[in-house]
């Protein structure tokens, strides 16, 4: 697939050549961004936010683009995140498809996709580069970064890389590293991809495309992003209808939750690149805070210099769990900052902050209007 860039968002060049942490670089870069919300004189009512691995920037409608937003009931006005209030930003990643460079987007230098010659990609690439989006709006200092999921990862960096970049933090489902389930489980997404012959190499068209693969790696991701008590309460052991089965297919859909996987899967598959799908994960992988501690992780987040901070995860989370919050919560105290932790109890999983906003958005309300 190409680049899927939604109407209204807005690009910016990325300094050029833009060097990657773990070798190469990009020329000619751009990051992809969206605004809601007035920057006041002084300059810092700003808030950042970075998402998950598949978002666009497009966070929430306003009058460039009036669809809903992917966090829609979330962010505007008189919303938790209140944009009569804050200026907000939200980045789409460094590595997507979805307006900022990855390996989807033409290299400049051969005027073909980068596919596989992109560099490899790092969460600390992405932070760089959602700074780089800042630093071009003229914000000095943000009033908050909120990262989400694999954006709480790319938070933390963003704080590492750029002490006194931001007052304040709020960490939703984030972790400070991959635990080795999380890996396992994108390891088997990754492989999905690559098996499918459609995908040859990364070369690969809208002719031929690994269909196949995308679908198994999405499914495998949907079954983490929801928890097993939200499966059960939704779907339990109901069967599809016989005309719906279809009878020629000894070992194809005979229930209800597998017919709610392949739809899901079929709208995401067209939507998002495979290969921007292989390195963001990956790039989820290979992050590690224990780095910027001498191996330990709590010591890596006490690098962080922040005055306020929250953690905060759901009970059902299995892609993310809790600990990790807790975790990241400890780090930053230990760190100096005024961190609490909150544990919610969502039955929605990994997905909740998206869709469990009677929950999360008294919490991020609250955490914002101190």
């Amino acid at each position: 697939m190409t680049e899927a860039i939604p109407p209204g968002t807005r690009l910016v060049n990325l300094p050029s050549p833009f060097p990657f942490k773990r070798g190469g670089e990009l020329k000619g870069a751009r990051m992809a961004y969206e605004t809601w919300g007035q920057l006041n004189a002084a300059r810092d009512n700003a808030v950042l936010i970075l998402t998950g691995l598949s978002p666009n920037a497009h966070a929430a409608s306003h009058a460039g683009n009036p669809e809903p937003g992917w966090w829609e009931a979330m962010l505007g006005p008189g919303k938790a995140i209140d944009t009569d209030r804050w200026f907000v930003v939200c980045v789409n990643s460094l590595g997507s498809c979805k307006g900022s460079t990855g390996a989807a987007s033409v290299d400049p230098l051969t005027g073909a996709p980068y596919r596989l010659s992109f560099p490899e990609l790092s969460i600390e690439d992405g932070a760089r580069a959602a700074h780089a989006v800042v630093q071009s709006l003229g914000i000095a200092q943000l009033a908050c970064v909120i990262g989400n999921s694999m954006g709480g990862m790319t938070a933390l960096a963003y704080l590492l890389l750029h002490p006194g970049a931001a007052r304040t933090h709020i960490n939703v489902s984030g972790s400070a590293q991959a635990l080795p389930f999380s890996i396992a489980i994108r390891s088997l997404q990754r492989e999905a991809i690559r098996l499918d012959p459609q995908w040859n190499g990364g070369d690969y068209d809208d002719a031929h495309y690994p269909e196949n693969g995308m679908r198994i790696a999405r499914k495998l991701g949907v079954v983490t992003y929801r928890s097993a008590m939200e499966w059960d309460g939704r779907f339990g052991r109901v069967k599809l209808d016989s005309e719906m089965r279809g009878d020629e297919d000894l070992f194809g859909q005979e229930f209800e939750i597998e017919r709610y996987l392949e739809a899901h899967a079929q709208r995401f598959v067209r939507s998002f690149d495979p290969n921007c799908y292989l390195y963001l994960g990956r790039s989820m992988d290979l992050f590690d805070v224990a780095e910027y501690g001498g191996g330990d992780a709590i010591k890596g987040l006490a690098g962080i210099q922040v005055e306020r901070a929250m953690a905060i995860g759901v009970h059902t989370d299995i892609l993310f769990p809790l600990q990790q919050q807790e975790q990241i919560a400890d780090g930053l105290r230990a760190g100096g900052a005024d961190s609490q932790f909150v544990a919610l109890p969502s039955p929605q999983g990994h997905d909740a902050f998206l869709v469990d906003i009677a929950r999360f958005g008294p919490a991020i309300a609250g955490f914002l209007a101190r």
